[in-house]
């Protein structure tokens, strides 16, 4: 990954690269890395705003807001997230999956973890590092509603619109970070055969890379 970079506590105490350093810039490149497509302060200025705007447009009440992690990709943007909501929160995690070892979305839904907290009643706000094709997360959020959800809103860092099939997942999509051009993109929790998740920044991985084992 090159060096360390050159850390440095913005306003909100977040400690992300300056990006205007010779150490900072090598930390930008990656062999496997076609280019980088949102840099560390990118993202995390972005999450600034979508913590404000949840904040903003969710209740205050007596029960916290139920903030529900999609494993494992969303650990990175959760974690960051959720220090930006203002608000009394709970959280929980669920793991589903249309993956596995290939690069194609199967469209099957898998549930391999379900929520340790009961949704009914709740205002919950999923959380998700990619919308691909969007029918995972149709089916969590449907799945969510029909056991007694008060309300299901999507925060994603990033979202493949192009690759959209699942038609009534926007319905619940509120807060989105970028979209995403169709590259496979990796880093900062997203992995590609549970590598580059440590990526400080989002990148698109090169072609020859996936295609060694596709």
């Amino acid at each position: 990954f090159g060096s360390r970079g050159c850390i440095k506590p913005d306003a909100t105490g977040f400690e992300q690269f300056c990006c205007d350093c010779d150490s900072c810039m090598s930390m930008l490149t990656h062999p496997d890395i076609e280019s980088c497509l949102f840099s560390t302060q990118e993202i995390q200025h972005r999450i600034q705003e979508l913590g404000a705007q949840i904040t903003d447009e969710n209740p205050s009440g007596s029960t916290p807001l139920l903030v529900v992690g999609v494993l494992t990709g969303c650990f990175v943007f959760m974690g960051d997230l959720v220090r930006q909501i203002a608000l009394p929160t709970e959280i929980d995690f669920v793991q589903c999956s249309s993956y596995g070892a290939s690069t194609i979305s199967s469209g099957e839904i898998v549930m391999k973890k379900d929520l340790s907290t009961d949704p009914a009643g709740r205002d919950i706000i999923v959380v998700e590092d990619i919308i691909d094709t969007g029918l995972t997360l149709q089916t969590l959020c449907e799945n969510l509603m029909s056991r007694g959800a008060k309300s299901v809103k999507v925060c994603a860092l990033l979202d493949k619109s192009c690759r959209r099939k699942a038609m009534r997942v926007g319905d619940f999509c509120k807060y989105i970070g970028f979209d995403c051009p169709d590259e496979f993109v990796v880093g900062y929790g997203i992995d590609y055969a549970e590598k580059y998740r440590n990526l400080p920044w989002v990148g698109s991985l090169k072609r020859s890379i996936y295609e060694k084992v596709s």
